[in-house]
C-alpha cells in the first residue's frame, strides 16, 4: 500500500490551486495530506473506490460512479472523465473542453516567459508568473464552483484595465497596432497568449451557458475578458519600450508583478 504525503499531494495540487487529486486503490492519504487537502479545498476523487472499500456482499463491486444521464457504472470507461467529484461526463462535454483550453493558455504564458526571459525583460517575466497563477485557478473557479473574487492583477483593477487597454497612447504613448513578426519573441509570444485567452473565453461561454442562453458564470468571463486587455497592454507596453531589459535571468516568484499605473489595462 503507498502512502501520499502532504509533499506529493501538494505537487499534484499545484501547491494547493488546482484539483482533482486522484487517488488510485493501491494509495492512501497520510493525515497530513487529508489536512492539506482540506485546507486548501482541493477535491480527492477515488476512480476505483477507496482501498476494501465499495465491495458488495457477494463479492462484486458495488456502483461507484453516476453520470448525467442517469448511469451507474462500476468502472469509468476511456471516452468518459470526472466532472466533479465521481459524476463522470463524456470527454467532450463543455466543462471538459474549457478545462482544456486552461491548460493551454498556462503553455503559452509559459512559452511567453521563455521568450521575455530570453530577451531580458526580467519584469514582464515576474508579471507573467502573476498572470499564470491566475490561470491556474480557474480549474478551482469551475471544479469546486469558487466565484472569481474581486480582479486586481499587476497592480491594475477592472476600471484601470479598462481605460488603459482602451486609450494606450495616452497612457504609454504607444497607440493601437497589429503585431509584425519584427516585433522581436517576447512581443510575438504575448500576442499568442492573449489570443488564446480569447478562445478561452469562447469556450467559458459553451461551457456556462443555460439553456436559455443565461451565462451561469458571468465572473468567469468577466475575469478571462480582463485578462485578454492585461495581455494587450503587455504587448503595448513592450512595443513602447517601456520594459527594460536587465541581466538577471532567475524567474521570480509568482505573484512579483510591478505594480504601478503604467502597467495595466482593457
Amino acid at each position: 500500500m503507498a502512502l501520499l504525503s502532504e509533499e506529493d499531494v501538494r505537487r499534484m495540487s499545484d501547491n494547493g490551486t488546482r484539483g482533482p487529486v486522484v487517488v488510485r486503490r493501491d494509495q492512501v492519504l497520510t493525515p497530513g495530506a487529508r489536512d492539506y487537502l482540506r485546507d486548501h479545498q482541493v477535491e480527492v476523487v477515488y476512480p476505483q473506490g477507496k482501498a476494501r472499500e465499495g465491495e458488495a456482499a457477494h463479492g462484486r463491486p458495488s456502483p461507484r460512479y453516476q453520470t448525467l444521464f442517469g448511469a451507474v457504472l462500476t468502472e469509468k470507461p476511456e471516452h468518459m472523465t470526472h466532472l466533479r467529484g465521481n459524476t463522470l461526463v463524456f470527454k467532450d462535454h463543455p466543462r471538459i473542453a474549457f478545462r482544456g483550453q486552461i491548460d493551454a493558455l498556462e503553455g503559452e504564458l509559459l512559452l511567453a516567459q521563455q521568450a521575455a526571459e530570453g530577451e531580458g525583460l526580467h519584469t514582464l517575466t515576474e508579471e507573467l508568473e502573476e498572470v499564470l497563477g491566475f490561470v491556474r485557478r480557474f480549474i478551482r473557479f469551475d471544479v469546486l464552483e469558487e466565484p472569481v473574487g474581486e480582479l486586481r492583477l499587476c497592480g491594475y483593477g477592472p476600471e484601470e484595465l479598462r481605460e488603459y487597454s482602451h486609450y494606450p497612447e495616452r497612457h504609454f504613448g504607444q497607440g493601437h497596432f497589429l503585431p509584425r513578426y519584427t516585433d522581436g519573441p517576447a512581443l510575438l509570444a504575448l500576442n499568442q497568449a492573449r489570443t488564446a485567452v480569447r478562445r478561452t473565453e469562447l469556450a467559458a461561454y459553451d461551457a456556462f451557458r443555460g439553456p436559455e442562453g443565461a451565462v451561469t458564470r458571468p465572473d468567469i468571463l468577466q475575469g478571462l475578458n480582463r485578462l485578454s486587455s492585461l495581455l494587450w497592454i503587455m504587448m503595448i507596453k513592450r512595443k513602447a519600450g517601456r520594459y527594460e531589459r536587465s541581466e538577471h535571468n532567475e524567474p521570480g516568484p509568482a505573484g512579483g508583478g510591478a505594480a504601478g499605473p503604467a502597467h495595466r489595462g482593457n
